[in-house]
Order: C-alpha cells, then structure tokens, then sequence
C-alpha cells in the first residue's frame, strides 16, 4: 500500500443564476415596464487550513468538490439568491497546484487560514438592466457566467519538530506511543506504519511534535520500499531521532542497520543528512542488564556514532523521560 501524500481532485465553482425577462403585468397599468430581476453570484470554492488533520487519504475516496449554482432572478425585480460558498478543510503544510499550469497556488501554513481556488459565475442580468430612454420594453438578459473549474493537486508536507527514522519494526511506532497520545498501529511484522503518524510530546509547559514514517531500507533514496515517500516531508523536522534495534527479529546487524539509514539519508539530501539527530538504542530491556553498556559501547564503536545515544525500552517506558528531556534540550534549546 502506497503512503498517501498527495492526490488529484477536480474544483468547480458555482455558476452564476441566469437574469429574468420579465413585464410588470399589473392590474390597471396596461403599458407596465420591465421587471426582471438579476441572478444571484456562484459559489466560490475555499481551502481552510486545519491542524487537526495529519494526511490527504480522504481525498482519496472523493475527488469531486463542487460549489452551488446561484438561483435565476425572478420578476418584480427579484434578485435570486447567490450560493453559499463551499470550504474544504486541509492539512496545514499542504501546497496546492494548479495542474494544468503547473501553477504554485500556495502553502496552507496556518489553522483557519483561507485560500481561494475557485470563483463562483457572476450574476446573469434582468431585462430591468436594459430599459433605456429609446429601449422601455428591453427583452434583453445574460446568463451567468460559468464558475472557475480547476485540476488541483495537492502535496502534503509534515510540519512536525521531530522526524523518527528507522528500519522497519525498529520500534518507532511503540516510541511514539509510549511518549505521546498518537496511537498508531504497533505489530511484530515490518512495514506497519503505512501512514504519517503525529504525537504531541509533552515536558512541564512546553510541547513538541513528533512525526512516525514508514522504516527505511536499504536503496530507500531511490524509491525503494515505503521511506522515500515521506523522506521529503522530513526537510520541515527541526531535528531527527534515529531509533535502532538492539535485538533485530530478523537477525540483522545493528550497526549495519543503523549505517544504512545513514547512507540513505546521505544519498537522498546532504541537508536533512546533516539535521541535528539523536539516537535511540531500542528493546534493551531484551538484554540482562549487566550487559547493556558493553552492547551499546560495541554499537556505538562500529557505527562510529559520537553524539548523544539513549538505550531505551518503548514497551515499558525504560529511559524515555531522559530520552524527551534531550529531545526538548534538541529543539526548543531549554
């Protein structure tokens, strides 16, 4: 199953309400004038920014979004009713393309922020419009203008402070649930991440956010497995967290596994290689405890890693609160 990141939905406007040809036909007034009245204004259509929104697979199932037509105008000089404006919600960090310009429309950065993609059909006019001195009984209307209609694509990007990389089953998806209230879904198998998951990390006052994404393998920079579909989305993370399993269950090397990702992350964008990272040694409660520092010291010597390293447990909480405090030393700078 592809991560979904983008998708293709068609936009249409509303189209203006059609003008009135209409005569006053009132008792006693044998020579009554004009009185058709103007439509009522198409719909526009709006994107809103909403930060409770974390992916775009709802647009997979519906790629149709439409705006009202306005009403036709009437006689006795009624306007018809223009429609009300259609507004879809998403997810902030969304760019949004016009796909048969190859336009940039723009970012949706903040909640509640508006875009306009689409306008609504002006009103068409009444016959009213058209009386004149030498034309009294016009029998002249327009109809209303067709609403814009437009190819949209949209491309999500995760906002997110903290980008989680790893190889599949290095335990991501439990960190992130051990640490934060995201519940995303956790299995013995490889590839259960399908999907970005988003956790607020909280420490005192101050919060973080932290984005889980599909493991990484080897060749992941050149399309290979589920990774490089959000490797992109990792260049707005202020800081990255390499998890590592200390005990793989396919029996794999740790260090191995560790420069892997390492060179995937090279190969993909000097960049985000070169973020600030910390690393996680995951499932050392597998391990008897008066072994964990000569196995993390033999990892952290062939991975010629130097930086800061937590050894951890995601199921049972083992060294997670030091683990968030230098997360939040990583990013807020406290």
């Amino acid at each position: 199953m592809k991560f979904v990141d983008s998708a293709s939905i068609r936009i249409e406007a509303g189209k203006g309400g059609a003008g009135c040809l209409g005569f006053r036909r009132e008792k006693y007034i044998p020579d009554g004038g004009p009185d058709g009245g103007d439509g009522g204004d198409g719909g526009h259509v709006y994107f809103q920014g909403q930060e409770g929104l974390n992916t775009l697979s709802e647009f997979r199932f519906k790629r149709l979004f439409r705006a009202k037509n306005g009403q036709h105008g009437s006689g006795q000089n009624k306007r018809g009713k223009s429609a009300q404006h259609l507004t879809v919600e998403i997810p902030l960090g969304t760019k949004v393309y016009d796909l048969e310009t190859d336009e940039l429309i723009g970012e949706m950065m903040e909640h509640q922020q508006i875009m306009l993609v689409a306008k609504g059909g002006f009103h068409g006019l009444g016959n009213t419009r058209f009386k004149s001195s030498i034309n009294r009984a016009p029998r002249k209307t327009t109809p209303g203008s067709l609403g814009e209609v437009r190819e949209i694509g949209l491309e999500l990007s995760i906002m997110a402070d903290i980008g989680l990389l790893g190889m599949p089953n290095a335990g991501k998806s439990s960190l992130i649930r051990q640490i934060s209230s995201a519940r995303p879904k956790v299995a013995d198998y490889p590839f259960t991440t399908l999907h970005p998951s988003l956790g607020v990390v909280s420490y005192y006052d101050e919060h973080i956010v932290m984005a889980d994404i599909p493991g990484l393998i080897e060749n992941a920079s050149e399309g290979v497995g589920l990774g490089f579909e959000f490797l992109k989305h990792l260049s707005h993370a202020k800081a990255l967290l390499h998890v590592v399993d200390i005990l793989p269950v396919d029996g794999s090397d740790p260090v191995e596994n560790f420069l892997t990702i390492e060179k995937e992350l090279k190969k993909y964008d000097q960049e985000l290689a070169s973020k600030p990272r910390l690393l996680a040694i995951n499932k050392m409660d597998l391990l008897p405890e008066e072994d964990r520092d000569t196995v993390v010291q033999s990892l952290l010597k062939g991975a010629r890693y130097k930086g800061k390293v937590y050894s951890i447990s995601a199921l049972n909480g083992l060294g997670c609160k030091d683990l968030v405090a230098g997360l939040f030393k990583l990013v807020i700078r406290k």
